[in-house]
């Protein structure tokens, strides 16, 4: 028996094929439409938005950016002698491969031995010859140094000759390039047998690596950088003290870059593309060139002086240091900064020392004028750098007592050589050398005699009758008031702030004040001396001391003008400023027949050093003493009485600015240009004279 489908049973198998098959064309169309999509989506990626993400994610993985670090900036002084400047040498660089690594090492002694000898074939014959091991060594086959595609610097350097070689011959040596770099160097002048200028404040240099592990400023910029082209490397030379450390972001410049193909292995497999590195920034300082270079002959001649020369019947040979600051009483400026002996700087030119040069110079390299190291003789036996202040603090000491109404500016004094105070008076200081001055008419009188026993009797004893315990934080804060126990502002890194021995609770109020008020109670290094002199010289400005006057691009522009910055001020009655200035006016044989008016205050502080007293040098003067332009600090460690030891610096200082800049406002150089031109005009007519007569006759 036959059945027959129901009509619409087929009906639905229809439809249900037919919606099947739009279904299918509706995938396969989704399907088209999405893998175009994906398609132009690629295609947009790779040749569109590719480039833009590669350059914004650095580049090419497969691709290494190695820096090439730049040219180091000069440093200048205020006649734009170079002081410190970088030159450029042509060193031999090599890329390390697998070539050379693991299981290949034998090959890199092949190499060095290859290379060896062409140094010594091709190399200037009177410069250091490398080894083989030497040179195996700069490879730096297990790349403890650097990362496996950092070249490696084999040679320092090359002579035309091996440049040359190298270049012509580089199919040989596919992975070694000729690169120019810089090395750093240091004035010197071999002719007056000058080591260099300011060596202390211009600094040194070191390399990164090093640098990296003890100073935290290059801690910070260990690992990459935002901007590839401030990445630091490890072989980079880089501040390390002085201005060179202190401008180091200026100073440096931008990388340049070496960008090499590597494999997985991190090892280059390609050509190097080279992009040049960017010079960095100049520095242009206030510091004079001749006035520093016065200020150094003249602590090495006084040295020399102190040894052979009995002062006050005594020989000084343990005076082996001496450290004078000169700075522009109306702008801060710092035109000279000495710190005796100093050494040739060129001993860390490739941004390392040996230890046998390191020996010569470890006491002598730190910038004395700032900072508070011992002078290479027995240590504890002989002072610091910083000394007391001593007698130089005796015109703020009259200062604080006349504005703190412990007398007035016409209150005498009798002198009788020595004040006491404390229980019973058992505490008794005298004036130096016993002096006995009997009737000072005034203050000025007292800082002019430098009277002992005036500061301890109407400072000491009063503020502490007045204030009790608080005399000390009033003497402080005046102290601080004039730079002296905190910092200068000096553009020099690590300064030392000074030793204020007055805070010392284990003396009594009293005794801390009694020899605070003649400068026994402070120790400050040259810098705060100088600054504090120049406070006293603009009446109660305190400017800021700067080495560095401009900042200059490798295009000349300039980048930055350091300003005069005034940091605090002091208003003062201008009789109690006349009344101080006017006791600025010691005898010292060292300024006879100077053409100013000068104002000056001489010191011998006295401390005990390896159980016996010691008499330190110390003087501040300024000039004019009206309109002064110029104030200077020296320190002479061990040197005896200031007047003595000290001053005879300041005053050849003084002469050398009054030569250059005149402290009228009158070169003096100026002057005898012109009179020479005269006295040369002169000599030339008589000589015309002299053979028109013998025509005619």
């Amino acid at each position: 028996m036959r059945v027959h489908a129901n009509p619409n049973e087929q009906e639905q198998e229809a439809f249900k094929k037919r919606d099947l098959i739009k279904r299918l064309n509706l995938f396969f169309f989704g399907s088209f439409v999405i893998f175009t999509i994906i398609i132009i989506r690629l295609a947009v990626l790779e040749f569109v938005e590719g480039p833009e993400i590669v350059k914004q994610q650095g580049g090419d993985p497969n691709i290494i950016n190695v820096p090439l670090p730049p040219i180091r900036g000069t440093i200048y002084d205020r006649k734009s002698i170079k002081l410190a400047y970088s030159t450029p040498v042509q060193s031999l660089y090599m890329t390390l491969t697998n070539e050379y690594t693991g299981n290949n090492e034998a090959n890199a002694k092949v190499l060095a031995k290859k290379l060896v000898a062409k140094f010594n074939e091709l190399g200037d014959q009177g410069g250091e010859k490398l080894t083989v091991d030497q040179v195996v060594e700069a490879m730096d086959l297990k790349s403890r140094l650097s990362g496996g595609f950092t070249p490696r610097r084999l040679k320092v350097g090359l002579s035309n000759k091996e440049i040359a070689y190298f270049m012509e011959h580089k199919s040989e040596y596919p992975r070694i390039d000729v690169v120019e770099e810089s090395i750093r160097n240091y004035y010197t002048d071999p002719k007056d047998g000058v080591n260099g200028l300011a060596v202390q404040a211009v600094g040194y240099i070191k390399k990164f690596k090093g640098a990296s592990t003890s100073l935290d400023f290059y801690k910070q910029k260990t690992g990459r950088a935002d901007d590839p082209a401030l990445q630091y490397t490890d072989t980079e030379d880089v501040g390390f003290d002085g201005l060179e450390y202190r401008y180091q972001d200026e100073l440096r410049g931008r990388n340049g870059f070496k960008s090499v193909s590597v494999d997985p292995r991190n090892m280059a497999s390609g050509v190097a593309d080279v992009t040049p590195p960017e010079k960095g920034h100049d520095l242009y300082l206030n510091i004079d060139s001749d006035v520093q270079l016065a200020a150094q002959k003249a602590i090495m001649d006084q040295l020399s002086w102190l040894h052979t020369h009995p002062v006050s019947g005594d020989y000084h040979q343990n005076a082996r240091t001496g450290f004078a600051v000169a700075m522009e009483v109306n702008t801060g400026n710092v035109v000279a900064m000495a710190s005796m002996p100093d050494y040739d700087p060129n001993v860390w030119r490739t941004g390392g020392i040996s230890s046998d040069d390191y020996d010569k110079i470890k006491n002598v390299y730190q910038n004395g004028t700032i900072r508070s190291f011992g002078s290479g003789q027995k240590k504890g036996h002989h002072p610091e750098s910083v000394v007391l202040l001593g007698s130089t603090v005796k015109p703020l000491s009259v200062l604080i007592g006349l504005t703190e109404g412990l007398f007035t500016t016409s209150t005498p004094y009798y002198d009788k050589g020595y004040a006491t105070f404390g229980k019973n008076d058992s505490s008794r200081v005298q004036n130096s050398q016993g002096h006995v001055y009997e009737n000072l008419r005034s203050p000025a009188d007292a800082i002019r005699h430098s009277s002992n026993a005036f500061m301890v009797d109407m400072v000491g004893k009063r503020l502490y009758r007045k204030f009790g315990e608080e005399g000390i934080n009033l003497w402080d804060k005046y102290m601080k008031k004039f730079g002296l126990g905190v910092s200068t502002g000096v553009d020099l890194p690590n300064e030392y702030l000074g030793f204020r021995e007055y805070t010392n609770k284990k003396e009594t109020v009293l005794s801390r004040l009694a020899f605070a008020s003649f400068g026994q109670q402070g120790k400050y290094t040259t810098m705060q001396l100088a600054q504090y002199t120049a406070m006293l010289a603009s009446r109660g400005k305190r400017m800021e001391p700067h080495l560095v006057n401009m900042i200059k691009d490798a295009k000349g522009k300039i980048v930055k003008k350091f300003e005069p910055k005034v940091l605090n001020e002091e208003k003062f009655k201008n009789s109690y400023w006349d009344e101080i200035i006017k006791g600025m006016a010691t005898e010292v044989d060292a300024f006879d027949n100077f053409p100013y008016d000068f104002a000056r205050k001489t010191g011998t502080s006295t401390q005990s050093v390896g159980g016996k007293n010691v008499d330190n040098g110390v003087f501040i003067a300024f000039a004019p003493r009206k309109n002064p332009k110029l104030a200077v600090a020296v320190v002479i460690p061990e040197g005896g009485f200031g007047a003595h030891s000290a001053a005879p610096v300041a005053r050849k200082i003084f002469d050398a600015y009054d030569m250059e800049y005149g402290l009228d406002g009158i070169p003096k150089k100026t002057l005898k240009k012109a009179e020479d031109g005269a006295a040369g005009k002169a000599a030339e007519t008589t000589g015309q004279a002299g053979q028109a007569a013998g025509s005619a006759r």
